[in-house]
This record gives C-alpha cells, sequence and structure tokens, in this order.
C-alpha cells in the first residue's frame, strides 16, 4: 500500500509538471499539443484507448477540432489497421486512414503491470480519456474511471459501449449491427415487404462516437467551471434511440411505425425515380411545393385539385403521384431533371454512388475530400471535418499515424529515458521505438 501511495503522490507529481512546463513554453504534453495543433479545442489532451470505430470516431472528432490525441494500441496494432479494402496504390486501411488521421500513435500493452503504469503516468497529464471496451475490461487492467481518479480527480472519462455502464445487458458484447437491431432501427429500414435492413455504413457506431465527443466537452466545461471531472457513459443503442426521430416515443405508446423504403408517410410524392441516366430522390415537403410541381410535371388542373391540394390527399392517392413523378423523370436526363426542380426552389438531389459524391463540385468546395500525404508517401483524399469553424478552422493536419510513431516523444515527455523505452520494447510492454 505504501509503494501504491508513492506511485500516486508521483503521478500527481508529473502531472503538476507537464502544466507547469507547458505553461512555461518549456517541453511537455501541453506545449507540444499546442505547437502541432490547430482549431478550438487547442490545449485539450485526449488519451484514447479504443479499438475499431465508436471510440476511434469520438476521439477523432475531438482530434478534428484541434485537441491532441494520444492514440493507445496494442504493440501489434489496432484491428482498424487490417481491415479491407487498403486504399488504392497504398498499403494504409481505408478505416485507419479515416478514423485515427490527427492523433498521435502510442504502442502500450495496458495489460502489462509496467504498461498500465505508463498509462497512468500519461493518465495524470491529460484532460480526456476515451474508451469502448466492454463494460469492466478497463476496471479489470487497473485503468477504469475510479483508478483513474486517484492520480487524477478531475479526469472525464468517456466510455463507449454497446450496452452502456448498466442496466441487464451492460456486460454483453456490443456491436453496431446489434445496437440497430436491439433499437428498432432495422424493423424500419428497408423496402416495405423486404425484411429488416441495417445501414449500409457503422451507424450506431458513428452516432456513439459523436456522442461521446458531444459528452466530452460538454463534461469539459462543466470540469472548467466548477473542477469536477467525471464518467461519460454512452451506449450505441441509446444514441440510435436518441436519433430515431421520436419513434421510441410513438413505441412506448403502443404505435409501431410501418418499413417504408425510400418513403415518408405524409409526404407525397416523395421517392427514388430513375432518369434516363440515373435516379434522383424527388418530392415535396409542403403543399405549396405541390403547387409549384403540379404544372411543372405537366399536370396545373390538379395543383388545388381536392384530391391531391393536401398532404392527407395526397397520401391517399399516393401510388397515383408516384405514377405522375415517375413519368416525369423517365424523359429526362438526372442532371436536367436536377435543374429544373431546383429552378423552381423544389427538393431534388441526384441519387450518387460514393465515387460520384468524391467528384461533387459541392463536396469539393465544402473541403470534405482533403489531399493527405501517408506514412507510406502515397496521397490519399481524406475524408475532411464537417464542421466548418469561422474562427478556428480546422482540417485534417496529418495523416494517421504508424504504429507506435510517436513512442519516443510520448515516452520521453513523462521522463522515461531511452534505455528504459528499450528494455520496455525488449519485453514487448511497447513496440520498438521509432525514431
Amino acid at each position: 500500500m505504501a509503494g501504491s501511495r508513492r506511485f500516486r503522490r508521483h503521478l500527481i507529481f508529473i502531472n503538476q509538471r507537464i502544466v507547469r512546463e507547458g505553461t512555461d513554453g518549456e517541453s511537455g504534453l501541453l506545449s507540444q499539443c499546442a505547437n502541432r495543433s490547430s482549431g478550438p479545442l487547442v490545449g485539450v489532451r485526449v488519451l484514447e484507448a479504443t479499438t475499431t470505430w465508436a471510440g476511434p470516431m469520438c476521439a477523432a472528432v475531438l482530434a478534428d477540432f484541434g485537441a491532441d490525441v494520444i492514440k493507445v494500441e496494442i504493440p501489434t496494432g489496432d484491428v482498424s489497421r487490417t481491415v479491407q479494402p487498403k486504399l488504392p496504390g497504398s498499403d494504409v486501411s481505408f478505416m485507419h486512414a479515416t478514423v485515427n488521421r490527427n492523433k498521435r500513435a502510442l504502442s502500450l500493452d495496458v495489460r502489462t503491470q509496467q504498461g498500465r503504469e505508463i498509462f497512468l503516468q500519461l493518465s495524470a497529464g491529460v484532460d480526456v480519456i476515451v474508451e469502448n471496451f466492454k463494460s469492466g475490461t478497463m476496471a479489470g487492467y487497473g485503468l477504469g474511471y475510479e483508478q483513474v481518479c486517484e492520480v487524477k480527480p478531475d479526469i472525464v472519462y468517456v466510455s463507449i459501449t454497446g450496452w452502456g455502464q448498466f442496466g441487464p445487458n451492460h456486460k454483453a458484447a456490443g456491436y453496431d449491427p446489434l445496437a440497430q437491431a436491439s433499437s428498432g432501427f432495422m424493423s424500419v429500414t428497408g423496402a416495405p415487404d423486404g425484411p429488416p435492413t441495417k445501414a449500409g455504413t457503422y451507424l450506431a457506431d458513428d452516432l456513439g462516437g459523436l456522442h461521446g465527443a458531444l459528452g466530452a466537452m460538454a463534461a469539459l466545461r462543466h470540469r472548467d467551471q466548477t473542477g469536477e471531472g467525471q464518467h461519460v457513459d454512452v451506449a450505441l443503442q441509446d444514441a440510435l434511440l436518441f436519433q430515431s426521430n421520436g419513434l421510441p416515443t410513438l413505441g412506448a405508446m403502443g404505435v409501431e411505425p410501418e418499413r417504408m423504403g425510400n418513403e415518408f408517410g405524409g409526404t407525397v410524392p416523395a421517392n427514388v425515380y430513375d432518369c434516363k441516366d440515373g435516379a434522383v430522390f424527388a418530392g415535396v415537403l409542403l403543399d405549396t411545393h405541390w403547387r409549384l410541381l403540379a404544372p411543372i410535371i405537366g399536370e396545373a388542373d390538379l395543383a388545388d385539385h381536392e384530391s391531391f391540394a393536401s398532404r392527407e390527399e395526397r397520401s391517399a392517392n399516393r401510388e397515383l403521384c408516384n405514377v405522375l413523378m415517375a413519368n416525369w423523370c423517365a424523359a429526362r436526363t438526372q442532371q436536367e431533371a436536377v435543374a429544373e426542380l431546383r429552378a423552381a426552389g423544389l427538393p431534388i438531389a441526384p441519387v450518387n454512388t460514393y465515387p460520384q459524391a468524391a467528384q461533387d463540385p459541392h463536396v469539393l468546395e465544402r473541403d470534405m475530400l482533403q489531399p493527405t500525404k501517408l506514412q507510406d508517401g502515397t496521397m490519399a483524399p481524406i475524408t475532411g471535418p464537417a464542421v466548418k469553424f469561422s474562427r478556428t478552422p480546422t482540417r485534417v493536419r496529418h495523416c494517421a499515424p504508424e504504429i507506435g510513431e510517436h513512442n519516443v516523444e510520448i515516452l520521453t515527455a513523462i521522463g522515461i529515458d531511452a534505455d528504459t523505452q528499450q528494455a520496455l520494447a525488449a519485453s514487448g510492454i511497447i513496440g520498438e521505438p521509432q525514431q
């Protein structure tokens, strides 16, 4: 117990030294992060112990916003590095390149005693920890919220799991498609006569990551006002339920929503329609839209017709409305249909593939694909940050790092000398130091 107390006092001293040296403009984690970052979160330090997507996405948002994020992964590397496909012409996984940009990398086996101690040393000098392992895993390593609080009492500790930190299912394995299934999301996704269908992306992971980042920033605000840290608990299922447009409330009151494919309940016509050379999503959201649309599609007499003028009346004539809209689109190219309806102020967009979206002038003008030099020297258009800041601009500052690329600078900053680093590498606790 005496040794444990001495170790905690040592970590608190390191934390104070890091903050002091960063403030004084000398060496230290804080000064390093200020030198390498841009964005509204410059000066915020994040320690990330995550895998795959939800946790890495949370930390990626914080990193994009300017936080100095240290990604901790086992010396053999996180699974995201091996997920196929690789970027064309490169040996880098699309997943790793996307979700681990703007971060520093430390290869460290936190399952070992020395690895645990190094993680706690780092914890003493950061503001936020992000982890997304099964509930209880980090505590089992001696790195749970309560244990980190011993060396960093005001830590903001973000845990992202499938089911959260409490509840009947909280110990169960939780992954993106399981949350999509259990939340009810899959029951309303897909064709009306087809099976329940998951999203084509890691939707639950993405939303869990976003809520984790929001929770971290809100908790930092509270800490700055009160000095109190806290444990931020994010469940993928909760994130999907929250983002389900009120359908859980209807469900709780006995209403079971229908699966409608590409259509909406009271919005008619609104669907995917084929043009000569592709498809568009088009339709009307308001009754005023219908009055503008009817003459364009050659049905001016239906603009104020008692069977079409209101949303309820068009819903009763859904099939006919779809036929009228489909016939109009079929006689035009995708570009012609988009130009004509947009000129009238009506909702329409091309149904693009991702290769087509990547060439969209609007996407490019918004800087959503940023040419980035990867570690192997190749260039790739990495997806850029979604939020645009007028005062604190963000971008992809640097590519996703190699395994343990920043071992030397991170470990040296907390006082671990070169000989000790070599010994740690030889024992497999860290990867071979990168020069």
